[in-house]
Formats: C-alpha cells, structure tokens, sequence
C-alpha cells in the first residue's frame, strides 16, 4: 500500500499498473498532475502477513487539488501471488465500517 500512495506522490503509473492485478487492472492510466498528494495514514489492516494470501488495508490519503485540502478514504483488497503482492480493488463501502 505505501509503495503505491509513493507511486502516486511521484506520478508513477507504470507502477501502479504493474502492482495492479490483472484480473482487475486497467488497460492504461492517466494520472492528474493537478494533484498533490500530501499524507497516507493507514486506519487499519487485516491479514496481509507472510503466510496470507489475501490482505485488505484500510487508508485516508490526503491531497491538494486547486488548491483545496481534500482527502480519499478507502478499504483496498490486495492479493498475494507468487510472493507479490497486487493491488485487486476497491472494497465494497461495508467493509469500512468494520
């Protein structure tokens, strides 16, 4: 997770996309170069260790756009697959909550 909000911080898209699974991976991404990303502070992790195969990381990412403070919340899924791990998708808002 840490080294994707990195990714983002420095524009980085080929390595989000490389991070991204492929069951759920765009074709290609364009990231905003209005966007600048401030902070990642991790709210809560669940599973993810050394012998998992599936992790979720739940995260407040703080930015700047326009000039205006703003921040994404979300609860990630990341699968492991030969000992890598790969970004799957946006968890259902439910998850959030937890």
């Amino acid at each position: 997770m840490r080294s994707r909000y990195s990714a983002f911080y420095f524009g980085d898209a080929q390595y989000l996309l490389k991070t991204w699974h492929q069951l759920t991976r765009p074709e290609s991404l364009e990231l905003d170069p209005e966007i600048t990303w401030r902070r990642l502070d991790i709210v809560r992790t669940e599973r993810g260790g050394l012998l998992d195969r599936e992790g979720i990381v739940e995260f407040t990412a703080h930015y700047r756009e326009d000039g205006i403070a703003r921040q994404q919340n979300e609860v990630s899924r990341f699968l492991k697959v030969d000992r890598q791990w790969y970004y799957l998708e946006a968890a259902p808002e439910g998850l959030a909550s937890k």
